[in-house]
């Protein structure tokens, strides 16, 4: 038999190792984890990969995939690709028009769906979607009176396989080894911060070489746990999830519910975790209010041991061993603080923690390594099968996204500060984009694939990328100051009562300002002790003392930026930035050009030295209703 190439083939390896006697993965249903063998699951992915076949699909067709992560989408998923189609991952709470655009885009013939919710949506759009043959759901809940030949259930499609497997009993391993390691195994369709979308095209050979040179700088072990938590509409689940299950067989762990997941997390303290940027942020916001909250000894405990924890973390990471004082100070209060903190977040048994997506703030970073937690920057992007630098065990800088994996480069253009990066992981290209295909990736005198990243950064003395913002992003004021606005965004989103940010400028601007966006439950919880009363979102966010809490943030952060750098103004919005209004993509990384035309004119009054702006805001009550009101909202200066 061959070397594996494929998914799918490294899956049937580890399914004739372990057989029965390993678990593959759990799931929790009704309080409890269920699990499953690699026998099991094998059984699963088989009965389903054939019943795709009596249903009509062909090798190299496209199947969308929508739902949250559990063991039936795995099975679908490995299943599809089994018998030679690419996988389409579209976000769960993706509305009805984004659904209809990348599975029309993708020329998919079939859609997985996970439940009613889903199976609506693509029956709304469902005149939009000629070539979709089937929608194969798996949560039969609310769908039990739907009279829709369209639709077929996942077990329905596993009866259809199994019947086949009994006439043809090798045509599921004869279908597996016809797949190469160039077959396109994902569409991973990106962010689109500017304009639609495009569908990534990623090889099953891109997606096994990045575990395996991942594997070279942070071994995984089959008895290692990793929780299933992030949407497979997003790189990152395929790379560090799905793939190293595949390859390593590290135990795939999916929680009971999108609302579970922290508690499902803590229930099975992975030993390792992949959050994006906005998840950790989140963590930090929690921990800071939890101990604002807990009891006075919690909080001098925390007050007390949180600065030898950053001490002890600056030590460790600028390789210079610890004093036996700082050594015993830290053990103390790892016992009385920083270890329980470990078991709440469910990182009691974390080796290595990583983030990815947005650049993360490096107080973030330094100060979950101060909780001894071994938090990683992941560089990369869905063109270069989500990470191609990372930092290194004992050699993390802050400011940095650490060096590149083995097998891969990254350089620098000289005319642009663009990064430029190739290797292996270097994805197929735009499908049905030749044009931005061409833009994106030059091969160079040497014959090598490079990918534009359109990110700008340098590389420091010791080998180190610093991203520093999107090329295009890169803002000069009027003064001659350039300015990160995603430096200045993350130092602000550190602070547990900011949300979201925008920082705006540019060469016809004296001064930097910023839209905030508060944390509406830390910055409530934080009302609701001081007794002052609310209403609303934009009741709240125009409280003077609200705005005299968030100033203080700003004005902490300006401590840190050069003199011409530093926030003068900016408002408290009035709304959170929405996805459903795409004002942000759905791993939540802002859309800039959207915001500054649709919050113009409050930018404009910023820059004109007013004291309010008049705008329209949309208000939704507890009952789901909702009413437009005309509103001010106030400018706060800095001066």
């Amino acid at each position: 038999m061959n070397a594996p190439q494929t998914l799918p083939q490294y899956f049937l390896q580890q399914v004739q190792k372990y057989g029965t006697g390993k678990v593959a993965l759990r799931q929790k249903e009704l309080g409890i984890w269920r699990e499953f063998s690699w026998q099991e699951s094998y059984e699963n992915v088989r009965d389903f990969a054939l019943g795709l076949l009596v249903l009509g699909v062909q090798r190299q067709d496209k199947i969308c995939t929508i739902g949250d992560n559990d063991r039936f989408y795995l099975w679908g998923y490995l299943g599809l690709l089994a018998v030679g189609a690419t996988q389409v991952g579209i976000y769960t709470d993706a509305i009805p028009d984004e659904l209809a655009y990348i599975a029309a885009h993708s020329d998919s013939t079939f859609a997985l769906a996970k439940d009613q919710e889903q199976c609506d949506k693509l029956l709304e759009v469902r005149d939009q979607l000629p070539k979709i043959k089937r929608v194969i759901y798996w949560d039969e809940k609310g769908l039990w009176n739907y009279e829709e030949p369209w639709l077929i259930s996942f077990a329905e499609v596993q009866a259809l396989g199994r019947e086949l497997a009994r006439k043809e009993p090798d045509r599921f391993e004869t279908e597996v080894w016809l797949g190469q390691g160039e077959d396109t195994a994902v569409l991973c369709y990106t962010s689109g911060t500017t304009g639609l979308p495009k569908g990534a095209m990623l090889s099953h050979n891109n997606l096994m070489t990045s575990s395996q040179l991942f594997q070279q700088v942070d071994p995984r072990y089959d008895s290692d746990n990793h929780v299933s938590l992030l949407p497979l509409g997003w790189i990152g689940e395929h790379a560090l999830g799905i793939a190293p299950h595949c390859y390593t067989g590290i135990i795939l762990n999916f929680p009971e519910e999108p609302e579970t997941v922290r508690e499902n997390v803590r229930e099975i303290a992975p030993e390792g975790i992949l959050y994006n940027s906005r998840l950790w942020e989140s963590l930090v916001g929690m921990v800071q209010v939890n101990i604002k909250e807990s009891t006075w000894l919690n909080r001098k405990l925390f007050e007390r041991f949180l600065p030898v924890g950053y001490a002890y973390a600056d030590k460790k990471l600028h390789r210079v061993e610890p004093g036996l004082g700082l050594k015993l100070a830290y053990k103390v209060g790892d016992l009385a603080i920083f270890a329980p903190l470990r078991d709440k977040l469910g990182m009691s048994r974390i080796r290595t923690a990583y983030t990815a997506g947005a650049a993360l703030s490096p107080d973030v970073i330094r100060f979950f390594h101060a909780l001894g937690i071994n938090l990683k920057q992941v560089y990369g992007s869905t063109e270069v099968t989500g990470g191609l630098t990372m930092h290194r065990d004992g050699d993390i800088k802050f400011a940095s996204v650490g060096k590149p994996i083995p097998g891969t480069a990254v350089k620098i253009d000289p005319d642009t500060s663009e990064i430029l990066l190739t290797g292996p992981v270097i994805f197929q290209g735009y499908y049905k984009d030749p044009e931005a295909t061409a833009k994106a990736l030059y091969i160079d005198e040497a014959g090598q694939r490079w990918f534009r990243t359109g990110d700008a950064g340098y590389i420091d003395a010791d080998g180190h990328l610093i991203y520093l913002d999107r090329v295009k992003d890169m803002l000069t004021l009027a003064n001659g100051e350039r300015f990160s606005p995603q430096f200045i965004e993350g130092r602000l989103k550190f602070n547990p009562y900011i949300r979201d940010v925008m920082a705006v400028g540019g060469p016809t601007r004296q001064f930097v300002a910023a839209l905030i966006v508060m944390d509406f439950g830390n910055v409530g919880n934080w009302a609701e002790r001081r007794s002052i009363n609310y209403t609303t979102f934009i009741d709240l966010s125009q409280k003077p003392q609200v705005y005299e809490l968030i100033r203080q943030a700003v004005a902490e952060v300006n401590e840190s930026l050069p003199e011409n750098g530093r926030v003068r103004r900016f408002v408290l919005m009035h709304k959170e930035f929405d996805a459903d209004e795409a004002e942000m993509t759905r791993s939540r990384k802002l859309r800039r050009g959207v915001l500054y035309d649709k919050y113009g004119d409050i930018i404009e009054a910023m820059y004109a030295g007013a004291e309010k702006v008049d705008v329209r805001a949309t208000v939704r009550y507890q009952d789901g209703s909702e009413s437009t009101i005309a509103t001010s909202i106030k400018i706060a200066s800095l001066d």
